[in-house]
């Protein structure tokens, strides 16, 4: 008997189970939102953010909240946080680091010297991801029921003041 030959269709299937669920989650760790967002940061000359528990906690409540409908809808926050909030349809594969790339491209609307977004362009998003004073970062990602992917980041303390340049 060939223990080999009887439990190589086993060692195949236990190896790309293994592969899958790495990609599934990969990029969506507490350090890959960190370090997506910090690389933002250390483009534009600004300190790096921390992951902070009880920001994740309230991003993780909203997000469970979203996945009755994916909808791109703000929590609001209270006040207490900053917020950026992303969603991907059934079929398109969202991870924490693809949704703050989102985010960070829109770097090319903004306009540092006029504090302003090109016309009919948004870039709030981008803007806090890299806002100054923003130290502390908690995000959450959820597969809401129609199979779509919603992803949140709350920012603390939160940033987008009028009339204030992020850097």
């Amino acid at each position: 008997m060939n223990l080999t030959k009887n439990f190589a269709p086993f060692l195949c299937f236990f190896f790309a189970t293994l592969a899958l669920f790495h990609m599934c989650h990969a990029q969506n760790s507490p350090q890959d939102y960190v370090n997506a967002h910090n690389a933002a940061r250390a483009a534009v000359g600004v300190g790096n953010i921390q992951w902070d528990d009880q920001v994740a906690a309230f991003a993780q409540q909203y997000a469970n909240q979203r996945k009755a409908d994916c909808a791109l809808r703000h929590s609001g926050g209270g006040g207490r946080y900053g917020e950026n909030i992303a969603a991907g349809p059934a079929g398109v594969f969202l991870t924490g680091a693809s949704a703050v790339k989102l985010w960070v491209d829109e770097k090319a609307f903004y306009n540092y010297n006029s504090n302003t977004c090109a016309s009919g362009k948004v870039c709030g998003h981008y803007t806090q991801v890299v806002w100054r004073n923003s130290n502390r970062l908690g995000c959450a990602r959820v597969q809401c029921n129609n199979g779509g992917i919603f992803v949140t980041c709350n920012y603390s303390p939160p940033g987008n003041y009028n009339n204030q340049k992020p850097y």
